[in-house]
């Protein structure tokens, strides 16, 4: 039992980098500190706590929260400094070494993050507590509230792929998940709490399923029957996990949005078994159709990767054929980071940073043509209704570069 009376009163203040699951996990831990009697600091005042959730998913990235620690040891002289996320899982002593920081929690043990506070007394040195990729197992509940209305629910956690490219397993560990009940009476509260739209998140929330046998469809089934929730958004799904069944259903889903988002990362297949991405150019244009067959005027977002190993200009040219071939709404373009310990470092071509950006720039140019032609395209479903009108298309472009700041590779 944790004796919380050395809370009472604390501040703290919360920095999130990254993905919306970062965002609602934090939004989680904030919770447990405000329930043992830490307040979130007002402006102008000095943080007690300052907890920084961390990304890694590119060079950048790792940068940025070097940065955000400094500024905010800087900002709060004083504070107990803990840093978690996927940085601080796959670069603990890194992380540990930066002056000011406190404790440095991994993938495992943020769930439990009060117990790592102690009477809030600075260290002398940073202390690192994370677990080995095959200990992470555990499955930590959130859902968080991202305004006054809109909630997010993580539904599922860690990967099992191993992209060519990526670190998100080795930072998230294997693919898991809570029960679809656990999930149905979150919604059910986000509902009494006010909220009428959700937007399911996770890492790869198309494997919902692996730790409890059931299945994301079976998942999207039942939360459509909650009562009091108006909205349902899928967040960022594997193009090959997104069945045509799961398709179908939104399609006249009560609550279920037509509104997707799907990594593409190539409109190469050359580059696609490069990346070991689990589906071919073939698989990914046959879900657009089927989208737009059932539901002609969603809204498709798109993640692509520019500049990887291997892309050659040659390959960077049939997948930008692709790609204009598709009938998608937004593309979020990504410029190739190299990551310690990936497989991708084996592959002989590199692409020079000059030539990342022109192709980064020639695929955005074109996202902007393919969001302009949606934004005026005359609707084309039965009933138009008000998900028809050029406001809410306008308003769902615009929610929908709010989910994907950075385009949240999955």
């Amino acid at each position: 039992m944790i004796d919380t009376s050395i809370f009472q009163d604390k501040t703290a203040v919360y920095y999130t980098l990254g993905c919306k699951l970062n965002f609602s996990e934090t939004s989680t831990i904030g919770k447990v500190l405000r329930e043992a009697g830490v307040r979130t600091v007002r402006k102008g005042e000095k943080a007690d706590i300052c907890v920084v959730n961390t990304c890694s998913v590119t060079e950048v990235a790792d940068k940025k929260c070097r940065q955000a620690i400094h500024k905010l040891v800087k900002q709060h002289p004083g504070a107990f400094v803990v840093v978690t996320g996927c940085y601080a899982q796959l670069k603990p002593e890194t992380v540990a070494k930066i002056e000011g920081v406190d404790v440095v929690l991994g993938a495992e043990q943020k769930k439990d993050l009060l117990h790592y506070l102690g009477n809030l007394q600075k260290h002398e040195t940073g202390e690192a507590y994370t677990s080995a990729l095959k200990d992470i197992r555990s499955f930590a509940p959130s859902c968080s509230r991202g305004d006054r209305t809109r909630f997010f629910l993580k539904v599922q956690d860690g990967c099992d792929y191993y992209c060519s490219y990526c670190t998100i397993p080795f930072a998230r560990g294997r693919s898991r998940n809570g029960s679809i009940a656990s999930m149905v009476e979150q919604a059910s509260q986000a509902a009494a709490e006010g909220g009428k739209e959700i937007v399911l998140t996770g890492v790869n929330i198309g494997d919902f399923g692996k730790s409890t046998g059931e299945t994301f469809f079976d998942l999207v089934k039942a939360l459509d029957e909650v009562e009091g929730i108006e909205r349902y958004r899928i967040s960022s799904i594997e193009p090959n996990l997104l069945t045509d069944e799961i398709i179908e259903y939104v399609s006249r889903s009560r609550r279920f949005m037509p509104h997707f988002h799907i990594p593409l990362q190539s409109g190469s297949d050359e580059v696609l078994k490069l990346m070991r991405r689990r589906y071919d150019t073939a698989l990914f244009a046959s879900k657009i159709k089927k989208i737009k067959e059932v539901m002609p005027d969603s809204f498709i977002g798109v993640d692509v990767i520019v500049g990887t190993r291997g892309e050659t200009e040659e390959y960077f040219g049939q997948a930008y054929e692709f790609i204009k071939s598709l009938d998608v709404t937004q593309l979020h373009v990504f410029s190739y980071s190299e990551r310690p310990g990936t497989q991708a470092l084996k592959i002989d071509h590199v692409v020079a940073p000059e030539e990342k950006h022109r192709r980064s720039q020639q695929l955005l140019e074109l996202s902007d043509e393919k969001t302009r032609a949606f934004l005026c395209a005359p609707y084309r479903a039965d009933d138009a209704g008000v998900a028809g009108t050029s406001q809410t298309r306008t308003a769902d472009a615009r929610l929908h570069s709010q989910l994907y700041p950075c385009g949240s590779p999955s």
